[in-house]
């Protein structure tokens, strides 16, 4: 949550998530960018909502100080930093197509579900969300007071001939960390090895332990790999490069500059489904970009959960100012189930879900302020009751109308 592309996202939702909640019906296209000292709100939005100079201005700084950039000695805090504003309303030359029930914009979306895991996301990606999500939480409870916001994951799965897990390879985190973590070694300050082993077994081993046990505690010995190393020495061992450059001082938006849209890939499947390139944050569910994308998870979790296939990948792709999908395309990479084949998932999923603008809006409620949390930690896989899209509510009716 503390990455500086993410730190942008979430502002970009907070701003959605403020108009929405006065105006359902707000057209939000908000861009951050988050630097030194300063944050800059641009982008076109229509909305009775309250956009003044103070109000985005208090948006802008809850979020940050909600993140937990306080501190003006790093760099950049709620505070202290600049923010700077240039909002204007919606192109009318786009909002022509969009009011008579149109696509926001042209483009293809994809969905990804299989039985990797129990919220059905690709083993890899859900490990790393959920040890950025957990650092945040041993971060806030001041359990490790000595991190700071910034972090980041990544998680390598080997995997049988058969497409299951084998084992977890290697566990990639890094973490800023403030002085009080540093030891002097080798006359270099650096990252003590005493906060890599408390990271190890308060923050990384638990986590994996969360969800699979027997990649972990059933697969030998563990390897902290040494700063420098190129992890020879681990010799099949679990290995862990936790902050592998050495020191992880300077970090959030005073270290790299972030901007709204640039995590991709880690807000959805971390590559192992196909993504079509259109961001999320800071886009009201007429960007279909946004909503088509949640409601292609929506329909591939539930093709999943119906027992149809262990993998399945949904693509749909839309004409700007035209509500239907100009295609609905479906691989279950052979894993599809009771004689079905891929074209026949895929008309199950054109008669039993809504796939215009308006429908999908309506099938997942769009239309609430509930995006902020989305920006952080992943958008899919989550156990949070207000992503509808996280819902199986309608694998019984795909059971049924397969006729298995």
């Amino acid at each position: 949550m503390g990455h500086p592309y993410k730190v942008a996202d979430q502002i970009s939702d907070s701003i959605l998530d403020h108009c929405l909640a006065t105006d359902p019906m707000s057209r939000v296209a908000c861009e951050t960018m988050v630097t030194t000292d300063l944050a800059v709100v641009a982008g076109e939005i229509t909305t009775t909502a309250d956009l003044s100079r103070a109000t985005v201005d208090k948006l802008v700084r809850d979020t940050i100080r909600k993140i937990g950039y306080t501190d003006p000695k790093i760099g950049f805090a709620a505070d202290t930093c600049q923010v700077m504003c240039h909002i204007h309303s919606q192109s009318p030359d786009i909002a022509a197509g969009v009011d008579t029930g149109g696509a926001g914009d042209q483009g293809m979306m994809f969905g990804f579900a299989c039985t990797e895991t129990k919220s059905l996301m690709p083993l890899p990606i859900y490990l790393a969300h959920r040890l950025v999500e957990n650092h945040a939480k041993l971060r806030e409870s001041g359990e490790l007071p000595w991190v700071r916001p910034d972090a980041k994951s990544q998680v390598t799965v080997e995997y049988k001939s058969d497409g299951t897990p084998l084992r977890i390879h290697t566990v990639v985190l890094s973490t800023q960390h403030d002085e009080s973590a540093m030891v002097n070694h080798g006359g270099k300050r650096l990252f003590s090895d005493q906060a890599r082993k408390v990271l190890l077994e308060k923050l990384i081993l638990p986590t994996l332990r969360a969800e699979r046990p027997d990649l972990v505690d059933g697969m030998g010995d563990h390897y902290v790999v040494p700063v420098g190393d190129n992890a020879e020495n681990s010799q099949g061992k679990l290995a862990f490069h936790i902050n592998p450059t050495g020191i992880f001082l300077e970090g959030g938006p005073h270290g790299d500059c972030g901007l709204t849209g640039r995590k991709i890939i880690v807000d959805t499947y971390g590559g192992r489904g196909r993504h079509g390139g259109g961001a999320f944050s800071g886009k009201d569910p007429t960007k279909v970009d946004r909503s088509a994308a949640y409601m292609s998870r929506y329909i591939a979790k539930n093709v999943v959960a119906a027992g149809l296939a262990d993998q399945c990948e949904v693509q749909v792709s839309y004409a700007i100012g035209y509500p239907d999908p100009l295609n609905i395309w479906v691989s279950t990479f052979n894993s599809a189930k009771g004689g079905l084949t891929d074209p026949q998932i895929a008309e199950l999923i054109r008669k039993n879900f809504k796939l215009t603008p308006k429908g999908i809006i309506e099938t997942l409620n769009l239309r609430r302020p509930i995006y902020r949390e989305s920006a952080r930690h992943g958008h899919f896989g989550r156990e949070n009751p207000e992503f509808l899209w996280e819902g199986t509510d309608k694998a019984a009716d795909l059971r049924k109308a397969a006729g298995i």
